[in-house]
């Protein structure tokens, strides 16, 4: 008992700041391949759909490094754990932007994906650090820094895919994990671990707490529907705006700036979540998604409807996102990293798919396709958010008794 001020350190402005920094630069190592997938296609003389397996091989490794390493963090050192991270997604990125073929370079984003985790670290760590009365404000501030990664990312590796070739974002982004290693290293303070069993032991406790935590579950499968829509629609606009626009990588990453009022959104639905009932705010913030993706069925030829859109739909699973993580962080202490490791990599799953089915429907059914596939798995995550809150509010208020 006397550990538990070691344990946790004050999260200061500073601290917040590096972990918000930390958190989006990294999480745009998942992203900078979906606007270069048409100069990808064309160096390799692949075809889109196998040009689009580079996007979902790095969301299954994402999912994959937080099922198998996330959970550590409840038993090593958290600081020490990202350190050690740090040095293979380093690896990663040079492999990837060296690859002399497309199967090296799938290879090479799997594990760009495995060890891109370390904001699956640090979100965790916000809410642990946070006071419980301003939980969701600080995890919406560093959720925000992930959402402007996430989303500029887009912009950034387009920009420089159009100017410098899409092997120079690779290079780019290994040097900027140097500098975040620096930042970590020198700034961020160290957690110790609460878990104090074996490693089988860790990853048998992910089933009971999928078990035993119905709000969890729930979480993690409206997350995963919402991340597949979002997928489903990054994944193919590249090759939207080369077939019926004519335009390039560059244009295709304009539209994550576009996207950034995503981040916006963030922030308010954290101060939000600490407010106002999440189930609630998720009903509104699902139905943007559903509204979006019918925007997206009739802008196959309107840019001006395609940005509409995503500004609606990047709100939509952001937000809904933010509302999912003030959720599950509220359930056990003890278990945030393990309940996250569940959250993200359902999450993530959800996400790979997504971009996996959109890359074989736009081959048959192009952007009318890719748009119906959006409506169909967020109505579903609609209509499951509905059907399911009565039995989870009944099923939570036993465990919480």
């Amino acid at each position: 008992m006397t550990s538990v001020s070691k344990e946790k350190p004050h999260l200061k402005p500073s601290t917040l700041w590096v972990m918000t920094i930390a958190t989006g630069l990294v999480v745009a190592n998942l992203y900078y391949n979906q606007p270069l997938l048409g100069d990808i296609a064309n160096t390799y003389h692949v075809n889109s759909g196998k040009a689009g397996q580079v996007s979902m091989l790095t969301q299954i490794g994402y999912a994959v490094g937080m099922l198998l390493i996330v959970p550590l963090a409840d038993m090593f050192k958290r600081k020490q754990l990202m350190i050690i991270d740090f040095a293979f997604v380093i690896i990663a990125l040079l492999a990837a932007a060296s690859a002399p073929n497309i199967h090296i370079l799938l290879i090479a984003s799997f594990f760009v994906g495995v060890f891109s985790l370390i904001p699956q670290l640090l979100i965790p760590m916000t809410a642990h650090l946070a006071n419980p009365s301003e939980r969701g404000k600080k995890i919406g501030v560093v959720m925000s820094g992930l959402l402007i990664g996430i989303l500029l990312s887009r912009t950034i590796s387009g920009f420089i895919g159009a100017h410098f070739g899409w092997r120079a974002v690779f290079y780019i982004a290994a040097a900027l994990m140097v500098v975040m290693w620096v930042f970590i290293y020198f700034l961020l303070p160290e957690v110790e671990p609460d878990y104090k069993g074996n490693y089988k032991d860790l990853m048998k406790s992910l089933i009971v707490l999928i078990k035993n935590e119905p709000k969890l579950r729930m979480a993690a499968i409206r997350g995963a529907l919402c991340f597949a829509s979002f997928s489903a629609f990054w994944t193919t606009l590249t090759f939207l705006l080369k077939q019926n626009f004519n335009q390039g990588s560059d244009v295709a990453g304009l539209f994550g700036l576009v996207g950034a009022f995503g981040a916006i959104a963030a922030g308010l639905m954290g101060r939000l979540s600490d407010k106002m009932d999440a189930y609630k705010l998720s009903a509104f913030t699902l139905l943007l998604i559903v509204i979006s993706f019918i925007i997206f069925l009739f802008s196959g030829h309107s840019i001006a409807g395609l940005i509409i859109g995503v500004v609606l739909m990047d709100m939509g699973v952001q937000a809904t996102h933010i509302s999912n993580q003030a959720i599950i962080f509220s359930l056990s202490a003890q278990a945030r990293n393990r309940i996250n490791t569940i959250y993200m990599v359902t999450y993530f799953i959800g996400g790979a798919l997504g971009a996996y089915i959109a890359s074989l429907v736009w081959n048959t059914y192009q952007w009318t396709g890719v748009s119906w596939v959006g409506i169909v798995l967020s109505v579903i995550a609609l209509l499951m958010h509905f059907f399911n809150r009565r039995k989870v509010q009944n099923k939570t208020t036993t465990v919480h008794s």
